[in-house]
């Protein structure tokens, strides 16, 4: 159970030392309405596919299924499969299309189950419009292993296909123009991030953003859902430090890509010679220059985003300022968690029954073979009839307590009773993580965030 009720700690993190906090603006700052925003980049990327690729114009009858994909899932190209990993990168689910691989053929298919993520055939879907990605992927598959004219190309092209369609709806304005003309559809109002805001400007905590988003977006966004809510201030660029748009993260945090200055009243873009400026609206620019320009150490800083690869893992590794991740199904995950405890304690409870059985019929087997007794067969039968009956009862248990949770996947934070690769990213990069913004606005802007210590597999 975390101390700070919302707020999850992997390392210790001290708010009094941070003097800068940075902010992811996309489903970071401003949340969005994902289910209809996923469903949106779904009907785009079909649509480009047929317009500017050459699919036949039948797959734009495939609808938009937002459980069937879950955060964290790697996408195989060329076997046309949608896979779960475990926090070792062991495979722990897999569907062909929208049909699921049962354990027998995934071991024929796989051999070794561990997965090289650093292997190109391998995808992992972690970025903006994840859910839609992988739900449409696996829909294609599925339409060209039933299709009878086989006008679909193969699995991999399909792949690499629905990459490009993906970059054109980022950079043409296709998804951002459908959202401008109905920002209520798609853009959340948060009075609370909002007040947190103003909350922390208070304790003189100075924020900036940081986002991959072109001015003209980001303006948009900021004026709709930041502006109007705020109480203390007039504009939005008067919370904020400075405002970098088109940072091009992880680019950001990897490169030196010089900064350019916006003038906010028509667009234009002039050289950054001089350091960064209090107020000032930016483009590009790389965070190695920015923590020099204020005059910081790099763990004054913490940046907050929803992006595991592109706001968290390459900022850890490559600048070291602090990490805070925003992952948005946390909320519904913990919910669910709650609700499944008494499922849960039942499984444990017949686990608790069923090891101390496992190790007496090892230990009569053992003695069996070592000693060459033959008097503890009736013994063994009754201990192998007595763990069959515990996993007859353990069975519909198990499958109540997957109901709780994503039909196809399960857990976003669990791979059968192991973490998920996507919890051990997590872990691994980000010192705390929340499900919303809010969470972290409602602590103590000086919070000392302690990690708890953690048991090794010997401590137990």
């Amino acid at each position: 159970m975390s101390l700070h009720p919302g707020v999850f700690v992997n390392r210790t993190l001290n708010m009094k030392r941070i003097n800068y906090i940075g902010l992811d603006m996309d489903h970071t700052l401003i949340r969005y309405k994902t289910s209809n925003f996923e469903k949106l980049a779904h009907n785009v990327m079909l649509k480009k596919l047929v317009e500017q690729q050459g699919y036949p114009e039948s797959v734009l009858k495939l609808k938009f299924d937002y459980s069937r994909a879950i955060r964290g899932l790697v996408i195989d190209k060329n076997k046309g499969n949608v896979i779960k990993l475990s926090r070792h990168a062991a495979i722990r689910a897999s569907y062909h299309g929208l049909n699921r691989i049962d354990y027998k053929k995934q071991k024929t298919l796989y051999k070794s189950t561990y997965i090289d993520l650093g292997d190109s055939n391998y995808d992992p879907v972690d970025t903006s419009f994840s859910i839609s990605f992988a739900t449409l992927f696996a829909q294609l598959v599925d339409l060209k292993d039933h299709s009878e004219n086989h006008t679909l190309p193969d699995y991999a092209t399909m792949a690499t296909d629905l990459a490009v369609v993906l970059d054109q709806a980022h950079r043409d304005g296709s998804i951002k123009d459908v959202i401008r003309n109905n920002i209520e559809d798609y853009i959340i109002k948060d009075q609370e991030i909002v007040d947190g805001l103003e909350r922390f400007k208070k304790h003189d905590k100075k924020v900036f953003i940081a986002t991959n988003s072109d001015y003209a977006y980001t303006k948009l966004l900021l004026d709709y859902a930041i502006t109007p809510l705020l109480k203390e201030h007039d504009h939005w660029s008067d919370v904020f430090e400075f405002t970098i748009t088109l940072a091009q993260k992880p680019k950001f945090f990897t490169d030196n890509t010089p900064f350019l200055k916006v003038n906010p009243d028509d667009g234009s873009m002039t050289n950054v010679t001089g350091k960064v400026e209090k107020g000032g609206i930016y483009q590009g620019g790389c965070a190695n220059r920015l923590t020099s320009d204020l005059n910081l150490d790099a763990d004054e800083i913490l940046y907050i985003g929803d992006h595991i690869y592109g706001d968290i893992l390459r900022l850890k590794k490559d600048c070291a300022w602090r990490t805070a991740l925003v992952v948005e199904e946390l909320r519904e995950e913990v919910d669910q968690f709650q609700k499944a405890q008494t499922t849960t304690e039942k499984i444990n409870h017949l686990m608790a029954e069923k090891v101390p059985i496992e190790r007496k019929l090892d230990d009569l087997i053992s003695d069996q073979i070592e000693n060459d007794h033959q008097n503890h067969k009736d013994k063994i039968k009754k201990l192998t009839e007595d763990i069959q009956e515990i996993d007859k009862s353990l069975s519909p248990l198990i499958k109540e307590h997957d109901q709780f949770f994503n039909p196809y996947w399960g857990e976003v934070f669990r791979a059968g009773i192991e973490e998920s690769y996507f919890a051990y990213q997590v872990e691994r990069f980000a010192c705390i993580y929340m499900a919303s913004l809010g969470d972290l606005f409602k602590q103590n802007p000086r919070t000392y965030f302690r990690s708890h210590r953690k048991s090794m597999a010997h401590e137990v």
